[in-house]
């Protein structure tokens, strides 16, 4: 656990939970409950009982010593933030039956590898390396998926195949890509919206940047799905995260959280032209595998039609068997990456009997 700014908080018995790296999650309630979620088992309780009340007071106190805030009944609410480490603690006078406090970890780390997504079935062979090429061909992605399920941790994972002479720009209001740390030596610049600046004015900011890429944090608030469509439209290439039952949802899920009387067809137009695939993950406990088990399960490409109808293609869908589906990309994708260098075949997942076999991919540089 690297946190300078928390390195003179005594964090007690909680700081060998803090050096797990299976836990990314912390949550204390309920008088003296402490519940972690792991990234093999997924949220469960664990039997505790140095970790009470005391002790999270003392470590909330400390917390708004060090980051210069009050937290007491006039000032209930504290969130503390390291480099690292997300702290939110509710002071007993609001959480009646005890304080309460969520420690979320955010390692800067990419914790995915290709390896360990092909032997714990997060994705299939073909689909990984596919999702990868559009990420070369600077398709803009949104990955969907509840909490928990891994969102931005498969973003950072795509992020890490960007070119490395593509600048990046990352804009959250809570830091967890951390990819300028995880790549110090590449042209990375992260930004943190805060009171004073907004989505809006971080975005007038970063266009100035000239970046390839932006990362936008996950998309919650009408403000930022402004953000995404003024990059997008902009002609910059977007990574995101967002909440959506499913990938092929994500266009109307945007415009839902526009709380607006937007046209909502020309509005999906505009999303449907400009995002190129929505990827949906889930995470749950599965009886087959013993564990908390992570995988995509759709993948949608999108794309606005000849006769300029908003279309969507749904590429890869697993259903609640296993089955697997995978339907080839339109000729708008690969028109799409062919212009950026990227040549699939129009049989792009291809089948031998029962078997998916890796369709061939060429790459031409760009001139």
């Amino acid at each position: 656990m690297n946190n300078s700014i928390f390195d003179q908080i005594d964090f007690g018995p909680l700081k060998d939970l803090l050096d797990n790296d299976d836990i990314t999650d912390i949550s204390f309630s309920n008088g003296a409950q402490v519940h972690v979620k792991t990234l093999s088992k997924g949220v469960f309780q664990i039997n505790r009982p140095e970790i009470n009340n005391q002790l999270m007071e003392k470590i909330a106190f400390q917390c708004s010593n060090v980051m210069g805030k009050t937290f007491n009944m006039a000032h209930p609410m504290l969130d503390a933030e390291s480099a690292e480490l997300r702290l939110n603690f509710v002071h007993e006078s609001i959480a009646t039956n005890g304080i309460a406090c969520v420690i979320r970890k955010t390692p800067a780390k990419i914790r995915l590898n290709k390896e360990k997504l092909l032997n714990e079935d997060y994705v299939s062979l073909p689909l990984h390396d596919f999702l990868f090429k559009c990420v070369e061909g600077h398709c803009n992605i949104i990955v969907s998926g509840e909490t928990g399920s891994g969102k931005t941790e498969f973003v950072k994972y795509l992020a890490s195949h960007i070119a490395e002479n593509e600048k990046i720009i990352t804009i959250e209001d809570t830091l967890e890509l951390h990819l300028d740390r995880i790549f110090p030596h590449r042209d990375i610049v992260a930004m943190k919206t805060n009171n004073i600046a907004s989505y809006s004015d971080i975005l007038v900011a970063c266009m100035r940047q000239n970046p390839k890429w932006i990362l936008l944090s996950e998309v919650r608030s009408a403000e930022a799905v402004t953000a995404v469509r003024n990059s997008i439209s902009s002609g910059h290439n977007i990574l995101s995260t967002i909440h959506s039952e499913k990938a092929s949802g994500i266009p109307m899920r945007l415009y839902s959280l526009l709380e607006t009387n937007l046209d909502v067809e020309q509005f999906l137009k505009t999303m449907h032209r400009y995002i190129h695939l929505g990827v949906h993950i889930k995470g749950y406990m599965s009886k087959k595998y013993g564990r908390f088990q992570r995988e995509i399960v759709e993948v949608a490409e999108f794309y606005v039609d000849k006769d300029n109808k908003a279309c969507t293609n749904v590429l890869f869908s697993k259903g609640m068997d296993g089955n697997e589906s995978y339907h080839n990309p339109s000729p708008y994708l690969l028109d799409y990456l062919g212009a950026q260098g990227i040549y699939l075949p129009k049989e792009t997942f291809v089948r031998e009997g029962n078997q998916l076999k890796e369709a061939t991919v060429q790459s031409v540089p760009v001139n």
